[in-house]
C-alpha cells in the first residue's frame, strides 16, 4: 500500500487557500500512485485557530469547506485534519477531528482524545475530547486514526499524567489494527524531533503494525512547525523521514504488519530530517520570519543596525527569509555612538547587500531634552536621558515602517528581554521579535556558525565588548553579570522554574541570583507589551509563560 504524506504549510483561517493547497497536494500524490493520502492536524483551518473557534460561523464555514474538499476526493481516500461540530449538547462546541474522505463524501470522522493544556496549548478551551480513537476499515486493513497528542501518553513524556491513565495507542493495540496513522500539528523547539520519532517508533511496536506520522510545516504567529513527517514499520524501524522546515509531498510504500528483514528497511531520509542544532535553529527562525511576513502581507522588512551582534544576526535571518533586496537596514547614530559601531553596521549591510541608510537621532534627542528641560530642572541626568535615545530610534523606525510598509523587526535577545535590559517604546518597538527566544550565548554560537565559511557578520561585532551605547564607555556588564553566567541562571529560573535558593545551592553567587531574579520579576510588564517572538526553546516568553504582572510571590 502506497501512502502519500502531504506535509503542507497552511495558514490559520485561510479556508479557501487551504482548500486549494489540500486538493492540489492530493491530486499530485494520487497521480504518483498513492492509495491513501494523509494530511496534518487541522489542515482545513490551520493550527492553532485559537479563539477563531468562538466566532459565530467559523466552525460552520470550516465544515462547509471540508465538504467541498471531500466532494473532490475520488477513489483514493484521504485523511484530513479538520473541525467538527459537537451536536451532543455536552461539552465544548466542537471536536478536533480527522475526516476520512472517499468517493466524494466524508465517510467517517475520528476525534482527538487527548487535549493538551500545557505550554502553548489550550485545546481543552475549545474542543471536546473523543472517548477513544477511531478505527477505519479500508482496503482490507484496519486503520487506527490518532491526532497529535494521542501518541504522547508515553512513559517518557512528563505530561502524560494529565490524562488520568488514558492511552489511545494502548487502546488501539488491544483492538488490533493493521496501520496506525497520526495527523499532527506539533510546534517545534530544539530537541523535540528525537522525542517525536521515539513516540512514533514505540507506537508502531506497541500496536504491532506500521505507523505513519504526518506533521504540519510553517510558521503561524510565534509557533514554528518543522514537518519531519515519518513512517515506521511494525518493529519501529524508520522507513522514511521528510524534510525539516519545508513542505514536501512524499509517496512511501507501507509494508505489511509483519517484521521485514533489516536489509529491506534502510530508511529514505531527507538530508534535513536529522541535522545539526545550529542549522535547525537558523532554519526555524528563517521560516518563522518568512511566514510571519508572507501570511500578514508584508513584502519588506526593516531593522535598525547598531553594529552589534544582535542586530547583525537578525539582519542575516531577515535577508535569508525575505531576500536581501527586501530588507532595509538603518543606522541611527547618536552623539555617543562609536566609530566602530557605524563601520560594523555598514560592513554588515555591504556583506548582505542590503538597502542601507544612516539617520542621525541627535536632533530628535536634543529636541526632546529641550522640551523636557523645564520639567527636569534641578534633577541630575540618569537612565531617563539614555532611554530618550532608544525611544528616538523607535520613533524614527516606526515612522519608516509606516511610510515604506515594511515589517519592523526587533533585535533583542532572550537574555535582555528576561532581565528588562531593553527600552519599552524604544528598541522594543516592532512587529516581530526574531531572536527573543535566543539567549545571548546562543546568539554568539549562531553568529560563529553563520561565519563558518566566510565572514558575513563582521568579526568585530562578534569579538567586541557588547554595549547599548546609551552613555559614554557603557558595557552590558556594567549592569549584568557575564553572559555565560547570566544565561545559566536564566535557564534555571525562567525555563526550569528553580527558586533563588535552588540556584544558590547549585553554586551561583547569592547576590547575583537575587539581582537577576528580581530583574526578571520586575520586567514582566515590559514583556507583556513586547512584539510576538519566535519560539525555539521549550519555554518561551509569551503565550507559553503566563506570569502575573501584579504579584508579590518571591521564590
Amino acid at each position: 500500500m502506497r501512502i502519500g504524506l502531504a506535509q503542507i504549510n497552511t495558514t490559520v483561517g485561510d479556508l479557501a487557500g487551504n482548500r486549494r493547497l489540500i486538493l492540489d497536494s492530493y491530486r499530485q500524490l494520487v497521480a504518483q500512485g498513492a492509495a491513501l493520502v494523509v494530511f496534518p492536524e487541522l489542515a482545513v483551518c490551520g493550527y492553532p485557530p485559537r479563539d477563531l473557534l468562538f466566532k459565530r460561523g467559523f466552525v460552520t464555514d470550516v465544515e462547509q469547506t471540508m465538504r467541498e474538499i471531500a466532494a473532490e476526493i475520488g477513489d483514493v481516500p484521504a485523511l484530513i485534519g479538520t473541525v467538527k461540530a459537537n451536536e451532543s449538547g455536552q461539552g465544548r462546541a466542537c471536536f478536533n477531528a480527522a475526516a476520512f474522505c472517499h468517493m466524494g463524501s466524508i465517510r467517517n470522522t475520528a476525534g482527538k482524545c487527548l487535549l493538551p493544556t500545557y505550554d502553548v496549548f489550550d485545546e481543552d478551551r475549545y474542543f471536546t475530547a473523543a472517548p477513544h480513537p477511531t478505527i477505519i476499515e479500508f482496503g482490507g486493513r484496519r486503520i487506527g486514526v490518532t491526532l497529535c497528542e494521542d501518541i504522547w501518553a508515553h512513559p517518557m513524556v512528563p505530561t502524560r499524567h494529565l490524562y488520568n491513565g488514558l492511552d489511545p495507542v494502548g487502546w488501539l493495540a488491544c483492538q488490533g489494527i493493521d496501520l496506525l496513522v497520526n495527523l499532527s500539528a506539533s510546534p517545534w523547539h530544539h530537541g523535540k524531533g528525537s522525542v517525536r520519532q521515539t513516540l512514533v517508533q514505540d507506537a508502531a511496536r506497541k500496536c504491532g503494525c506500521p505507523a505513519v506520522y504526518c506533521n504540519s510545516v510553517g510558521g503561524n504567529d510565534e509557533l514554528i512547525f518543522d514537518g519531519r513527517s515519518l513512517m515506521c514499520d511494525d518493529r519501529g524501524h524508520v522507513l522514511a523521514g521528510l524534510a525539516a522546515f519545508n513542505e514536501e509531498l512524499a509517496l512511501i510504500e507501507c509494508p505489511p504488519s509483519v517484521a521485514m528483514p533489516p536489509a529491506v528497511t534502510s530508511p529514505l531520509l531527507h538530508p534535513s530530517f536529522a541535522q545539526g542544532e545550529m542549522t535547525d535553529i537558523f532554519d526555524a527562525l528563517v521560516l518563522g520570519v518568512r511566514d510571519y511576513a508572507r501570511k500578514t502581507g508584508f513584502k519588506k522588512a526593516l531593522l535598525g543596525l547598531s553594529g552589534g551582534i544582535d542586530s547583525a544576526l537578525t539582519a542575516v535571518i531577515a535577508a535569508e527569509a525575505m531576500g536581501r533586496e527586501n530588507v532595509i537596514g538603518v543606522s541611527l547614530p547618536s552623539a555617543i555612538s562609536s566609530r566602530h559601531s557605524l563601520d560594523d553596521a555598514l560592513a554588515l549591510a555591504r556583506n548582505l547587500g542590503l538597502e542601507y541608510h544612516t539617520v542621525t537621532i541627535t536632533g530628535v534627542v536634543a529636541a526632546a531634552e529641550t522640551t523636557l528641560a523645564p520639567l527636569f530642572a534641578g534633577r541630575s541626568r540618569d537612565i531617563t536621558e539614555e532611554n530618550i535615545q532608544a525611544r528616538a530610534r523607535g520613533l524614527l523606525l516606526m515612522a519608516m515602517s509606516n511610510k515604506f510598509g515594511a515589517l519592523l523587526l526587533t533585535t533583542g535577545n532572550k537574555s535582555e528581554l528576561a532581565v528588562g535590559y531593553c527600552t519599552l517604546y524604544g528598541d522594543m518597538c516592532g512587529g516581530l521579535a526574531v531572536i527573543s527566544d535566543i539567549f545571548k550565548t546562543q546568539v554568539y554560537a549562531l553568529s560563529r556558525w553563520i561565519n563558518r565559511d566566510r565572514e558575513i557578520i563582521p568579526q568585530n561585532s562578534i569579538t567586541k565588548v557588547p554595549s547599548a551605547e546609551l552613555r559614554p564607555n557603557q558595557t552590558d556588564q556594567d549592569s549584568l553579570p557575564p553572559y555565560d553566567q547570566l544565561d545559566a541562571i536564566l535557564r534555571g529560573y525562567v525555563e526550569g522554574g528553580l527558586s533563588r535558593r535552588d540556584l544558590v545551592a547549585q553554586g551561583f553567587p547569592a547576590e547575583v541570583v537575587e539581582d537577576i531574579a528580581r530583574k526578571v520579576d520586575l520586567s514582566e510588564y515590559k514583556r507583556r507589551q513586547a512584539a510576538p517572538g519566535l519560539k525555539v526553546t521549550p519555554l518561551a516568553f509569551g503565550v507559553g509563560r503566563r506570569i502575573p504582572i501584579v504579584q508579590k510571590y518571591v521564590s
